[in-house]
């Protein structure tokens, strides 16, 4: 009979021997999946703080340069502080400075869209505006600003106007990579946007006309139409550089409808339509697959769907306007 006990014993011991490497295995495992989405949310952190801190640098640089050199007047909130800036100078003979307006302008849409859009979005699109209006009033003092048009040579205020119109969609970009953005109407439009699902992007070109057409009847016609080339540059380049705010149509014929279908899911977060035909040619049946995702997620879409499904037909379409539900990805 002792000698069964102590094959049993043994058993048990090697039993627990397994259930404790197994749980130091699993514990490492969990420990080293914190590590590394801990590691990527740091490297997620610096690079929206990086890209704010050069969206802000490249903004403050292109107000002393370009903006200042030819007279311009940029859309939204910043063309306002400058206009408004101008107004004192002029009439007043008070020297306001940028970051005082600036502040002021933007600290009742940056309270509602704290509240309402998102924190973290909000705080980097602050970060953007505090830095940027320093930076501002900070590189005249130093002589900086000065030297770096002295440098440029800008005396050409149509080249003032596009390189201006490249450099502002430059900057902006910046700060919507980052998940930000430049603050000012940009907060308004995504505001109303998301919180009335209407577009507010046709109000916000309004109010830019209105400010410039005071700034014609109060200073120059020229340096108006001057800022309409700045701000039609930029509005063209922001298409190029950013597109995040576009979307694409997707129609895909292939032989493999619900993998193609989970990779959508999975990528983008997106659904999907399929309608069944005939191939005509192999006269073999096909699935075509319909599907409206964000522009910047099409390149990664594709390449994983080719992988998939070497021979899958994929045709993408510009996307014009869409009505119904589409998922936006949330700001935070």
């Amino acid at each position: 009979m002792g000698e069964p006990s102590g094959k049993l014993l043994e058993n048990t011991e090697g039993d627990n021997a397994d259930k404790t490497s197994t749980c130091v295995l699993l514990y490492n495992v969990t420990m080293k999946r914190e590590y590394k989405m801990n590691k990527s949310a740091v490297c997620r952190i610096v690079r929206r703080f990086s890209f704010v801190l050069i969206g802000a640098l490249l903004m403050s640089f292109n107000i002393n340069t370009f903006v200042h050199a030819g007279g311009l007047l940029p859309g939204g909130f910043t063309g306002l502080t400058l206009l408004i800036q101008e107004i004192a100078l002029r009439y007043g003979n008070i020297r306001l400075p940028f970051s005082l307006v600036n502040y002021t302008l933007n600290a009742v849409p940056a309270i509602i869209c704290f509240r309402y859009i998102g924190k973290r979005f909000t705080l980097y699109s602050c970060l953007m505006i505090l830095v940027s209006g320093f930076l501002t009033d900070w590189m005249p003092s130093t002589g900086i600003a000065p030297m770096l048009s002295g440098f440029l040579q800008l005396h050409d205020t149509l080249l003032s106007a596009v390189f201006g119109g490249l450099l502002n969609a430059l900057s902006i970009s910046f700060c919507l990579w980052a998940g930000a953005t430049s603050g000012g109407t940009d907060f308004i439009a995504i505001f109303i946007s998301e919180k009335f699902r209407k577009d507010a992007w046709n109000h916000i070109f309004a109010g830019n006309c209105a400010i410039l057409a005071l700034a014609a009847y109060l200073f120059s016609l020229e340096k108006a139409l001057y800022s309409i080339i700045f701000q039609f540059t930029t509005t063209m380049a922001l298409s190029v550089l950013y597109r995040g705010y576009q979307q694409r149509t997707l129609l895909i014929i292939t032989c493999k409808p619900e993998e193609v279908y989970t990779l959508i899911r999975d990528i983008t977060n997106h659904g999907a339509t399929s309608f069944q035909g005939l191939g005509n040619y192999e006269k073999t049946g096909r699935t075509m697959l319909y599907s409206v995702v964000s522009a910047n997620e099409v390149d990664e879409l594709v390449r994983a769907i080719r992988n998939l499904d070497g021979k899958a037909f994929i045709n993408v379409l510009k996307t014009e306007q869409i009505n119904g539900s589409f998922y936006l990805r949330p700001r935070d």
